[in-house]
């Protein structure tokens, strides 16, 4: 039996978080909505793109966890391509990030580097970087 797709890995996952709706992209391929915005949206197998605020796009790329978007650079928009099953979790990582960040259960930033550790779920352990802190309680 050959290994699933793994747009489809990704889309089959993003697609369980509550509220999520699966859409056909304008441009090809699947887009994730939430709320009626999207937050993501995948090209095939090889490729995710997410809007984010410009400050979050300039700190995710600095931090290498995404790219400028190939065609609108300067804008909030990112790339992640998808080479391989390893590239899987990091995409999902930053679907989630923007997820959570329009459903409002994103971690508060405090500035534009530093997270607060608690907050953060199991899919955004892979965005740590050692700019988190810890939040009084």
């Amino acid at each position: 039996m050959a290994a699933q797709p793994l747009g489809r890995r990704i889309r089959d996952i993003v697609a369980t978080w509550d509220g999520v709706r699966v859409h056909p992209h304008r441009f090809g391929g699947v887009e994730f909505r939430v709320q009626q915005r999207e937050f993501g949206h995948l090209h095939g197998d090889h490729l995710a793109e997410l809007p984010f605020p410009v400050r979050m796009r300039r700190d995710l790329v600095a931090a290498g966890r995404a790219q400028p978007h190939r065609l609108l650079p300067e804008s909030g928009w990112v790339s992640h391509p998808i080479r391989s099953e390893h590239d899987v979790p990091a995409v999902v990582a930053l679907l989630r990030l923007n997820y959570d960040r329009l459903c409002g259960t994103a971690p508060r930033v405090t500035s534009a580097r530093r997270l607060p550790r608690r907050a953060l779920g199991a899919s955004m352990q892979l965005l740590r970087n050692p700019d988190i802190e810890d939040l009084p309680a």
